[in-house]
């Protein structure tokens, strides 16, 4: 019973654009910021090199802290769209063309056509639907799932361990919450093709913090596509750890379509929450194996943990 649960001490602080708590050794920030500004935009264009989500959200970022091990961890726009495959897009990069992509390509190189081929540039080559696997970074790293920390390691976890897993009992529980926060990071319309944003969301319970980022894409009447990163750290867990869950699914869009409520109302195709649910919903070898025939790497599931400190001396 949630009433039976000890809140433990605590301490909450916040500015015009941040929220701080401090709890059991932790420090975690959480800053809520408006759209980059036009010369922020530009400077964040120029050092990532592609154009920038429609609303980018450049100052926003969670990070965590755990004092006595030095261990941070941090979910922002830069690194996150760091992740976004720049160049020509190769095997395992999950590629995506708009459904007349192809017609539309014939209709400018068929030599029959009365139609003028259009002015070209050279391109700057990016993931156009900004598909990513960002996990959070560690502030002295790179955004690399294999490169966390030089001191704290990321590693597999044991599933015959339970502590290596996410309770989800425990975070169904009633229990109260003392620290709760949601990031946007970006959103874009893809040119009005469908929809690709990533959300950073954060909930301190009395005995644990979990986060959830997660990346939607949904490419019209061509495919949807989740990528969740889930933190899970357990206050009495020991030795203490953070679980991390990896997970990436994928569908065609009709096979999410059909499972649509009500089929004449198409509201619920623009839920990140909807879309999750089908998704997960679906058989295994449907979503995080075949997927939308993309063959992108980032499907599957895949659990790790990082180990903060061991009992004993």
């Amino acid at each position: 019973m949630s009433s039976a649960v000890s809140v433990p001490q605590h301490k909450l602080s916040e500015t015009p654009n941040s929220r701080t708590i401090e709890i059991n050794d932790w420090v975690i920030i959480a800053s809520t910021n408006p759209i980059s500004s036009a010369s922020e935009c530009d400077a964040l264009q120029a050092s990532l090199g592609f154009p920038l989500p429609e609303m980018t959200f450049g100052n926003n970022y969670l990070s965590l802290e755990h004092q006595p091990s030095g261990w941070k961890m941090v979910f922002d726009t830069h690194n996150a769209l760091k992740c976004v495959k720049k160049g020509e897009l190769g095997e395992g990069d999950g590629g995506v063309k708009v459904g007349y992509a192809d017609a539309w390509l014939k209709s400018r190189t068929d030599p029959g056509t009365n139609l003028p081929l259009p002015v070209t540039v050279a391109a700057k080559h990016y993931d156009w639907t900004y598909t990513m696997t960002y996990p959070g970074h560690h502030s002295d790293s790179v955004p690399d799932i294999e490169s966390p920390s030089p001191s704290i390691q990321w590693m597999d976890a044991n599933e015959d361990n339970s502590s290596h897993s996410i309770p989800l009992s425990e975070l169904t529980r009633p229990d109260p919450i003392l620290f709760y926060a949601e990031i946007p990071l970006f959103e874009d319309e893809l040119h009005d093709n469908g929809s690709s944003n990533l959300l950073v969301r954060i909930r301190v319970m009395p005995t644990c913090i979990f986060i959830l980022s997660r990346f939607t894409l949904r490419v019209d009447n061509v495919l949807f596509r989740t990528h969740d990163t889930r933190i899970y750290h357990s206050f009495t867990s020991s030795p203490s750890l953070v679980v991390r869950q990896l997970s990436g699914w994928e569908a065609p869009y009709d096979g999410v379509k059909r499972r649509l409520p009500n089929r004449n109302d198409l509201t619920p195709l623009t839920d990140a929450n909807f879309i999750a649910k089908v998704l997960t919903e679906l058989p295994v070898t449907e979503s995080q194996q075949i997927g939308a025939r993309t063959r992108w790497r980032g499907l599957g599931t895949k659990v790790e943990i990082a180990v903060l400190a061991r009992d004993g001396p």
